[in-house]
Formats: structure tokens, C-alpha cells, sequence
């Protein structure tokens, strides 16, 4: 069975100013010693999480995707976060799944978090992004995903057709194996971020990460971190809380066959369709 090395660079950023953070991330992934495989960087990396789209955004062939290509080819790496593009004239919070090779897919962020005004600024996403690396399937989510259960659920377009019986189920709703969200999630809210995080591993039985950024945005909003990687029966394998950090840890695909082998609670789920 394969296993698939993840390191979460939990960072402060430097309000709006691309040129400090895209230095400041590069510094850290050249200084990491461990074996790198997938970097995944927080919410609006290049910018924090900034209303001030209409000078900040950048097109799908702008500097930072330039960057997030040089760098992952230069470390032979997958690395993924978000940041403001503009597209059309409409604005997006954009995941990108940057590949060694150059090529990359993206995740718009399907719920803007209206508490803030994003969706008055920023278009929402239609479409989920399950990416694949070393025989894992990867759910790319962006920060306020994370309240909606159902956008994260494990599921199977064959029960959208057919009413397959429980017994026959068996790892047929399995849709990944890996759910990540990149998130800028205030510390006064910090409770739901670590209990909601923890719920989608038990839920969905996958490996979950969630990587967030710490200190005062520039808003004057503080952010704990608390980045955390869990695995499929909800038990906490790593956390950070208030500093800045960069951790790797190694995933196992054994772990999630023996769950799901030993405990089959995703044969029992409903079946559903997401419309959008």
C-alpha cells in the first residue's frame, strides 16, 4: 500500500503584499530537510484574506501561478493553496493543484462567507476537485467549505442511478481518501474549525487536513492556527496552535483500507445528488 507525505506550512502573512509572502514560502520550502511531496500553503497565501479583490486578484497566467509553477518544478513537488484570480471580470477564491510538470486544475470556493461580504465580491464555485497523488484521491476544499457537510460527503454517482442494497456497497461509496481544506479561519471561531475538522474524518472515514494561518490579518483579526492532520477515526495526529510552523507527516494508505475494512459504515449512507 502506498503512503503519501504532506507538509503544512502554517505562516503569519503579510497583509496584501504578494512579493513578502511568495518569498517568505519559498524560504521555507527550500529550508525543509524531510522528504517533500505535497505542500499545502493557506487561504489567499499571496494576499490574506483580502475584500480588495479588484487590486489584488491576478489572471491564470499571472506572477503567483508563475511562482507556484517555477517552485514546484524546481522541489519536485505538488503544491496547492488559494488566491484571488480574476476571470471574466468576476473574481474567484481560487485552490490551485500545482503538478512538477506545470500543469495544475483548481478549485473555486463553492461557499463565500457572507458574514465577511465574499460573496458580494467573489463568484462561488459549481464544481468539486478530487485530484489524485501516489494512488490517494484528494478533496480540495477552501476554509468556510467546512461548515457544509454534505459539499465534503463520500459518494457514488452509480447510487444516483441504481438502489444498490448495503450489502453489496461494499467501499463502492468511497470517493476519496483525503480531504483538505486551506483555510484564513478567525481564532474567536476556533472551537467549530477543530470539532468540524474532525467530524469529516469520522464521517467520511479519510484522512483530513486542515492548514491555517496564524496572527492579526489586516483587519485587526487574530488567527490561532490550530492546523491540524487527522486521521480516518477522528484521532488528532498533529496540531499547531498561535505559532508558526511547518510540519511534515506521512500518510498511510493501509490505514484507511484497514478502517474502512474493519468498521463499513459508508455501505449504510444515504444516497443524495448535490445540485448546483
Amino acid at each position: 500500500m502506498s503512503s503519501l507525505s504532506i507538509t503544512l506550512i502554517q505562516s503569519n502573512l503579510h497583509w496584501e503584499n504578494k512579493e513578502a509572502n511568495l518569498s517568505m514560502f519559498a524560504e521555507r520550502i527550500h529550508n525543509q530537510q524531510a522528504k517533500l511531496e505535497l505542500v499545502v500553503l493557506p487561504e489567499m497565501f499571496s494576499t490574506g484574506f483580502s475584500m480588495n479583490a479588484a487590486a489584488m486578484a491576478e489572471t491564470m497566467d499571472g506572477p503567483t501561478i508563475q511562482w507556484m509553477k517555477l517552485l514546484a518544478a524546481e522541489k519536485k513537488i505538488i503544491l496547492t493553496g488559494s488566491l484571488i484570480i480574476e476571470e471574466h471580470g468576476n473574481y474567484y477564491n481560487r485552490l490551485i493543484w500545482m503538478l512538477p510538470n506545470g500543469s495544475f486544475a483548481f478549485y473555486d470556493k463553492r461557499h463565500l462567507f457572507a458574514y465577511a461580504g465574499e460573496d458580494k465580491i467573489y463568484q462561488p464555485g459549481k464544481k468539486r476537485l478530487i485530484a489524485s497523488a501516489k494512488g490517494f484521491k484528494i478533496n480540495l476544499q477552501i476554509c468556510y467549505d467546512l461548515r457544509f457537510p454534505v459539499w465534503a460527503r463520500q459518494s457514488d454517482s452509480s447510487f444516483e442511478q441504481v438502489n444498490i442494497a448495503p450489502a453489496e456497497r461494499k467501499n463502492k461509496g468511497v470517493e476519496y481518501d483525503l480531504l483538505i481544506y486551506v483555510a484564513n479561519w478567525p481564532e474567536r471561531r476556533n472551537l467549530a474549525w477543530k470539532t468540524l475538522l474532525q467530524a469529516r474524518a469520522i464521517e467520511n472515514q479519510c484522512y483530513v487536513v486542515g492548514v491555517n494561518r496564524v496572527g492579526n490579518d489586516g483587519n485587526n483579526i487574530y488567527h490561532s492556527g490550530d492546523s491540524m492532520i487527522i486521521n480516518p477515526m477522528g484521532e488528532v495526529i498533529y496540531t499547531k496552535a498561535h505559532e508558526e510552523d511547518t510540519a511534515t507527516t506521512l500518510i498511510e494508505k493501509s490505514v484507511l483500507q484497514q478502517t474502512r475494512d474493519r468498521l463499513p459504515f459508508l455501505n449504510d449512507a444515504d444516497d443524495f445528488l448535490i445540485q448546483t
